[in-house]
């Protein structure tokens, strides 16, 4: 049942954008207070009692949400319920008001792949923005990564000046400072925000741009770790990654959709500060609808890409897919002697469906005039999305000196690691590396916000909320299976309740990063290290549960074998779930203590078999774990064909002393420099 207070609180009408927009000059942290103020913060336990959930329960929570003309099964509102139950004891905690958080839309696009590609999608959006934008990251480093928004900011500038307007820009991040001791959040000055650290561009720079920077995180453990951009309140970005140049493979999510203001409201939520100048309302957005003064005018004929995201949808069917994809693994298998996928795990990835035509990977823009691919260098912006997805899959085709494979290696090395070499074979036909994934935009679908609020204190009191609530209920109701990506996975309630569905007879993936933040998760009571766990697992399962847990270390798509991360050459962040094939949970938290019970996530909850079969296609291009990141089902352990196991590992038993080492990687980590 949920706790009449919240049913309250969801039913109602009123939230801190519809307060904000009624009071322009009110701070959204004083709209929190007036409308939620009155509700005490008591204990944020994890809830240990799960009663079965009924029809009325499923109801209840059906009516919490402003699902439009969607339609949530079962499934999806009983993973909905349980989050909304976090909230009875801190309303905050869910980092939205509580009639915004269920809701529905569209995804046109996500993105799998490294920083620069969701950089060039970012910038892309940018420049297009007519009124105003939030852009909120964890760590901002002045590189490569953020120069493709500096670069936009000053293209953006330009453009308003042309229509004689003004855009507000918000930017939100984490660099700890001792300031925040006194006030989590403070105004960034214009003299630091220029400076080498962060690089921005200045006021003169950008004179039609009214630009406010907040640096915001919570003393101690209370990183602001999240990662999104909100554009002209229509369009949404959520990713994995933070602003600064990694080996790191990536995930973002572009939505469209009532589910926009839902996220707007969060980002107010999270400014809490007076907003110095005031957004425009939801009617300016709305009625600013004037054509880009950089339409196709200004482009040359072979930066003319298609013109709307359906013209590039061209759907496979199943079965043609799953005789694609079986027919890779198993060539791709026999041609290294690494174990590759289990029958489980080639049977989920069969259900992934591509959505971009074959010819249109395989020719993705004119042969004679190829499309330039877009850089902080040489910028190429285009009108719409589609044209994006033809300029990036120009950039990973073959070219007349470079096969496909060699053309996908320069890609991953980018501005990290030029020079560094493949190992993996050629991957035939259905396999090719797909950066940008189109989804079907014309029915939206049922989308929840499932957060969680910063928390500082060094203890585990935290732990209670929509985020943690929703994985858990996930692995608790799912009828088939889980899938888990994630840089690491050590939180200490997620375990056991991934060897509970295992046992229960459910199929569950993990694709988890070799060697990511080792050194921190070593510390006492950060749950210990990927490989310390994977093991710990297949210990602890019976022989039947080991057959349902299939763990892997990820693999770069160009690679057979796992690079530990501490070298910095094939890491992987995306932070995903995949729920029985048709619910996605997607955004920052990571399966770690520090998301689990400090950090501040934005994640959304989606219910489309669409675009998780996308995903599901694009995890499978993209990557080559399932090929050759197989973990053995006795020990836990990766080895490769004579029984080595990946260079330069920690190992399942790091010694003793193991805690000495954490320290170090402890504190880069909270200051943003480490691996977050």
């Amino acid at each position: 049942m949920i706790p009449p207070k919240v049913y309250a609180l969801c039913t109602g009408k009123d939230t801190v954008s519809s307060l904000v927009e009624q009071n322009p000059s009110m701070a959204p942290g004083d709209a929190w207070k007036k409308l939620y103020g009155h509700h005490p913060i008591g204990s944020s336990a994890l809830r240990e009692q799960h009663k079965p959930i009924t029809a009325e329960d499923i109801e209840q929570a059906r009516k919490c949400g402003n699902w439009g003309e969607t339609q949530p099964s079962d499934l999806f509102l009983t993973l909905y319920h349980d989050a909304l139950n976090a909230l009875e004891h801190d309303i905050g905690c869910g980092m939205v008001s509580p009639p915004l958080m269920g809701s529905s839309g569209t995804a046109p696009l996500s993105v799998i792949s490294v920083v620069p590609d969701i950089m060039r999608h970012m910038s892309n959006l940018l420049v297009r923005a007519e009124s105003s934008c939030f852009l909120c990251t964890n760590y901002w480093q002045n590189s490569t990564a953020s120069k493709y928004i500096t670069n936009a900011l000053r293209e953006l500038s330009r453009r308003a000046g042309e229509r004689g307007k003004r855009v507000i820009v918000k930017l939100e991040y984490d660099r700890g400072s001792p300031k925040q001791l006194f006030e989590p959040h403070y105004v960034v000055s214009p003299k630091e925000y220029t400076g080498k650290n962060v690089g921005l561009p200045s006021p003169e720079e950008i004179p039609n741009i009214d630009l406010q920077v907040i640096n915001y995180h919570k003393p101690l453990l209370g990183t602001y770790h999240c990662k999104y951009m909100i554009v002209d309140r229509k369009y949404a970005l959520l990713q994995s990654n933070n602003i600064q140049d990694n080996d790191n493979l990536e995930m973002m999510i572009h939505l469209e959709g009532p589910i926009v203001e839902s996220l707007y409201d969060m980002a107010l939520i999270s400014w809490h500060l007076p907003l110095a100048p005031l957004m425009p309302s939801n009617e300016d957005a709305e009625s600013d609808d004037e054509p880009d003064p950089a339409g196709d005018e200004n482009r040359t004929d072979a930066e003319t890409g298609p013109t709307t995201v359906e013209s590039v949808v061209h759907p496979v069917s199943s079965s043609q897919m799953n005789e694609a994809v079986q027919a890779d693994m198993s060539g791709a298998a026999s041609q290294s002697k690494s174990k590759g996928p289990d029958e489980a795990t080639k049977a989920w990835l069969a259900c992934g469906v591509q959505a971009i035509g074959k010819a249109q990977i395989a020719h993705p823009s004119p042969e004679d005039s190829p499309l330039p691919e877009h850089t902080t260098n040489d910028p190429h912006y285009d009108v719409d999305i589609a044209g994006e997805i033809a300029r990036v899959q120009t950039a990973v085709s073959p070219k007349p000196s470079l096969t496909r494979m060699e053309a996908v290696t320069a890609h991953l090395n980018h501005t990290k690691n030029p020079g560094f070499k493949g190992t993996a074979p050629d991957r035939g036909p259905g396999e090719e590396f797909t950066p940008y994934l189109a989804h079907p935009t014309r029915d939206p679908f049922p989308i929840a916000l499932v957060c969680r609020a910063p928390y500082g204190t060094p203890n585990h009191e935290s732990v209670c909320n929509p985020q943690n609530e929703v994985w858990l209920s996930a692995l608790r109701n799912a009828k088939k299976n889980v899938f888990i990506q994630s840089p690491t996975l050590n939180a200490a309630p997620l375990v056991p309740a991934i060897i509970d569905a295992c046992e229960r007879g459910v199929d569950v993936f993990c694709y988890i990063c070799l060697g990511y933040n080792d050194t921190g998760e070593l510390l006492p009571g950060q749950g210990g290290t990927n490989e310390m766990i994977a093991h710990k697992m297949y210990s602890t399962l019976s022989e039947k549960g080991r057959q349902h847990l299939h763990y892997y270390w990820y693999i770069g798509y160009d690679q057979t074998a796992p690079i530990v991360a501490k070298k910095k050459k094939r890491s992987c962040h995306v932070k995903l779930m995949i729920v029985d094939e048709r619910i996605g949970i997607q955004g920052n938290g990571n399966q770690d203590t520090q998301s689990w019970y400090h950090s501040q996530e934005i994640n959304v909850m989606l219910e489309s078999p669409e675009v998780c079969r996308g995903w599901i296609d694009g995890l499978r291009r993209n990557q080559s774990t399932h090929l050759y990141g197989m973990l053995d089902k006795t020990t836990g352990i990766w080895t490769d064909e004579n029984g080595n196991q990946a260079a330069d590992v920690i190992g399942v038993d790091p010694g003793k002393f193991s805690w000495a080492k954490g320290f170090a990687g402890a504190i880069a980590r909270v200051r943003g420099t480490g691996d977050f």
